[in-house]
């Protein structure tokens, strides 16, 4: 979800293994001795993005303050938290083989070393549905949110943060591990990096609120701090995100060897606009933390919505010539497909696309997006580049951080009072590409 914008709303305001479950190894299994998984095709939601009332993480309380930046509390969100059946049975009937989702922290350890037995019964019986329906399930640990009383401990920036998530992702693991397709540990924990970069950052009145949001939190969980990696001074938070995937990895790696385990990236199609242009400044930066600690993962995520213009210092406002968006953005479906050549140039690793999608109020803009950014990953397949799955964003139209309700990454409509799902033609666009085993633009 892009990648060049501010914090949380990284879009609006600022890249099957359905066989019989994998038999829990003592250790990590050669690629040799296991047979070829099907490419996946997926589509992906998050938790708190779809659940509802999820009153333990850091983001809903940062929703309910006043003075607060978010445009709309999240609330009942899409109820997913009750209908999670009728998302994973839309999955299935469009002809997708994955379902990523998300575990929420703040539900599994809603206070320090309580740990719910009953939300972990839940989400494992989410994996377990999945494998039911022949859906791969690829399952995110970390997706932006952590429970509120991690965000006023100090977060990231806290000494025990990386044990604290191993403890984590260790009871995660141990529950549910033994059936997931992929894990992934973080989502887009560079995304707040790249927003350092972008040619039209947040004026200083906005900063300015997001300050008085944070310090209205800590106030109100009695701290002096209120510590999230997305709305305040990245750096200092990094080395406890990167030490967090080591220990995360090594935790899930110990409850299941087998289990292929990375994270996701946001990264945008850098494009070098000037003979001396810092894109590789930019990549250093906002990868390179990340590519460091990766050495030991099985795959890296790409999330990708576009591209960016890489000036001599910092990215630049997009070309006038290039071909334009109805309002304004540019159209370049074929970013995805690039993302994926570099991700795997850097890293040497598996990709897989783990979220592409457009925030787009007329579906028919996004069903024409999907066979060109698939015809995109297809030419890298081709040219030998290991692509494991295209995962679209959004299943549903959810709760989008700052800008609430307003935007539309939805291949699945969803009412806001009634929450009845309807099934978008871009949907049914995806789901025939899967079931012909990738038709790209044809």
């Amino acid at each position: 979800m892009t990648e060049d914008r501010l914090a949380l709303d990284r879009r609006h305001m600022l890249g099957l293994g359905a066989a019989a479950i994998a038999t829990v190894a003592s250790g990590r299994v050669s690629a040799a001795s296991k047979p070829a998984k099907p490419f996946l095709w997926g589509a992906a939601t998050a938790g708190h993005q779809v659940e509802g009332n999820n009153v333990n993480a850091d983001i809903w309380l940062l929703e309910q303050v006043d003075p607060t930046v978010f445009a709309e509390p999240s609330g009942d969100a899409c109820d997913s938290l009750h209908r999670w059946r009728e998302d994973v049975a839309i999955v299935k009937a469009l002809g997708l083989n994955a379902y990523r989702f998300s575990v929420e922290w703040s539900r599994i350890e809603p206070a320090p070393g309580q740990f719910s037995q009953a939300y972990l019964d839940h989400y494992a019986r989410i994996v377990d549905r999945c494998r039911e329906q022949g859906l791969a399930p690829v399952v995110t640990f970390n997706h932006f949110t952590t429970p509120r009383w991690f965000a006023a401990a100090g977060g990231w920036e806290n000494s025990d943060a990386p044990d604290l998530f191993a403890r984590y992702c260790d009871k995660v693991a141990r529950a549910m591990a033994a059936g997931m397709s992929h894990a992934l540990t973080f989502n887009e924990p560079n995304l707040a990096l790249g927003g350092r970069w972008s040619a039209s950052p947040p004026p200083p009145a906005f900063m300015d609120r997001i300050a008085a949001c944070v310090a209205a939190a800590a106030k109100a969980s009695g701290s002096d701090r209120f510590s999230l990696l997305n709305t305040g001074d990245p750096a200092p938070m990094i080395p406890g995100v990167t030490a967090a995937h080591v220990k995360g990895r090594e935790a899930i790696r110990a409850a299941r060897g087998d289990l292929p385990i990375g994270l996701s990236l946001a990264i945008p199609d850098n494009v070098a606009v000037v003979e001396n242009s810092a894109i590789e400044r930019k990549r250093a930066d906002v990868y390179g933390p990340f590519f460091a600690v990766m050495d030991k993962d099985d795959f890296v995520g790409v999330q990708t919505y576009g591209r960016a213009y890489v000036g001599a210092e910092r990215d630049v406002e997009i070309p006038a010539d290039v071909p334009r968006r109805p309002g304004g953005g540019e159209w370049y479906p074929a970013a995805v497909g690039n993302v994926v050549r570099y991700a795997h140039e850097a890293t040497g690793l598996p990709v897989m696309v783990t979220e592409n999608g457009i925030d787009a109020a007329d579906d028919a803009e996004r069903e024409r997006f999907i066979p060109e950014a698939i015809a995109s990953v297809e030419a890298a397949r081709k040219d030998g580049v290991p692509v494991l799955g295209y995962i679209h964003w959004s299943l549903l139209d959810n709760f989008e951080w700052f800008s609430g309700y307003g935007p539309k990454f939805g291949l699945v409509a969803v009412d806001r009072q009634t929450f009845k799902r309807t099934v978008k033609p871009s949907a049914k666009r995806l789901g025939a590409i899967a079931r012909a085993g990738g038709t790209g633009a044809r």
